[in-house]
């Protein structure tokens, strides 16, 4: 007979027994609320609610002496205390999963001769048993999805735009949909409201000019900047005497524009407190006004850390005009992959830093948005200058290859009544996650872009016919768990 096991948040002990006596119902329980009515016998069936699930499992061990029981008691609670439910696999029960937490404590241990023996109680607050994740790719734009579960489910879509659309909908062909964007009318104009000007990642860096450049925070522009086939990255850092901050900066010169948006995807590692790096970009007008930059840096000589920093205007004052900076975004942390992005829309100065984990997709996390509204028109003229920098301080140690991944240019313009905007251009991705209740675009949560009627709706057990529209625009993907009472 096999042995009996169970792995708890990917984890399993060899020297831990299952033992026999384990106490877990067919189904969660259910709590009927019932509404009397005087006179009539018996009752109403107002609602049913499905309470949590509590697994109780006897488990036993083999201790030399009370030391090693001490050693194996320790090493339990390291394991199986959580802050939030995790995965619980039952040996005995393969292709499910619980998503448990450890409830109370584990019973005190009997002691029988070497054996040690007591019994953890599992508490469920999702009664559901899932099956492992399932992942389809639409052959067509209308298609069957079949749940075998025992219960509704909450599916991730995944759709990747072939060519531009002006919206992204898809729907269960019961009246449910969820939609961003805007269908258009057959007699409306389509435009775009965002346009590349460039996406540099290196490839023409050779382009770009050291002449004009200028860098704040007593820093000094000196050395070279290279591409080495991923990005931007720092040839060499230069000479540097009195200077605090120094390194290379390049500038690019494009044709004025009002409205616009910069992002920069950039890395930087430190493996020693005596590192330091700054990664930035400057935005100048057309009479080379500083209109505000963005950086990701670490100024600290005694610690392991990095922050991120939004200016509009000049410099003024490590203080003056930073709606981001240490005081609301800084990370204790070595490794920083993500992302800054300045917008300006009329008088609105949108800034937002990301960090990017990724997988099969990226995702954005650890987000910050801040917004400064330009009233006074201070900083109005046209965007013409771009420049980036990397630098670091005056006697640090060089951290570990900071680069600029890529940085890119938009020109914004607004669309007019009788006008429809296109929301998204070939290779865009939406991810309409009905799991988490949220709405994605290239990785970033975009839930303001969610059309009112839309809804995370669920698949119903057995077949569910789901369609995407606009036809012929997106390969489609959708990801599940199969659920089970």
């Amino acid at each position: 007979m096999p042995k009996r096991t169970f792995s708890f948040n990917g984890i399993s002990k060899d020297w831990l027994l299952l033992l026999r006596g384990r106490t877990k119902p067919p189904f969660a329980p259910r709590r009927r609320n019932i509404l009397t009515v005087k006179g009539y016998p018996g009752g109403y069936l107002e609602s049913t609610e499905v309470e949590p699930l509590l697994i109780e499992l006897p488990i036993g061990f083999k201790a030399r002496d009370d030391e090693d029981a001490l050693k194996k008691a320790t090493e339990l609670a390291e394991w199986l205390l959580t802050d939030e439910p995790a995965p619980l696999v039952l040996s005995d029960e393969p292709g499910r999963t619980y998503y448990a937490l450890v409830q109370d404590t584990i019973s005190d241990f009997e002691e029988i001769g070497e054996l040690r023996q007591g019994k953890i109680h599992f508490l469920c607050l999702d009664p559901y048993a899932y099956g492992p994740e399932k992942t389809l790719t639409f052959p067509a734009d209308i298609v069957t999805v079949k749940n075998q579960g025992t219960a509704e489910l909450d599916p991730i879509f995944e759709l990747t735009a072939k060519k531009k659309t002006t919206f992204a909908m898809i729907s269960n062909g019961d009246e449910e949909y969820n939609l961003i964007g805007k269908p258009a009318d057959v007699d409306e104009q389509l435009v775009n409201e965002k346009s590349l000007i460039f996406d540099e990642r290196g490839d023409t860096i050779n382009t770009w000019t050291s002449a004009g450049t200028s860098v704040d925070g007593a820093g000094k522009v000196t050395g070279t900047l290279v591409a080495d086939g991923t990005g931007i990255v720092v040839g060499n850092y230069g000479t540097v005497d009195k200077d605090i901050w120094h390194g290379p900066a390049l500038m690019k010169e494009i044709s004025p524009i009002q409205d616009f948006e910069i992002e920069m995807r950039c890395r930087a590692e430190t493996t020693s407190p005596n590192q330091t790096y700054r990664i930035e970009f400057y935005l100048f007008d057309e009479n080379m006004n500083v209109l505000g930059k963005m950086a990701i840096w670490d100024n600290s000589s005694a610690r392991i850390q990095y922050a991120a920093e939004a200016r509009y205007g000049p410099f003024l004052g490590h203080t003056i005009h930073y709606p981001i900076y240490s005081g609301n975004y800084l990370k204790l942390e070595k490794h920083f992959h993500g992302m800054v992005r300045m917008r300006r829309i009329g008088k609105r100065f949108e800034f937002y830093v990301a960090r990017l984990m990724e997988g099969e997709g990226v995702k954005h996390y650890d987000t910050l948005t801040k917004t400064y509204n330009d009233v006074a028109n201070e900083y109005q003229g046209k965007l013409k200058y771009v420049q980036v920098h990397i630098g670091k301080y005056r006697g640090a140690s060089n951290a570990n290859l900071p680069r600029i991944n890529a940085i890119k240019a938009y020109k914004h313009t607004t669309a007019k009544v009788d006008q429809t905007p296109y929301i998204l251009d070939a290779g865009d991705v939406v991810t309409f996650d009905h799991k988490s209740k949220d709405i994605l675009l290239n990785g970033e949560s975009r839930k303001d872009l969610k059309n009112f009627g839309g809804s995370f709706f669920k698949l119903k057990e057995g077949e569910n016919m789901l369609m995407v529209t606009p036809e012929n625009s997106f390969d489609t993907k959708v990801k599940f768990q199969e659920r089970f009472l």
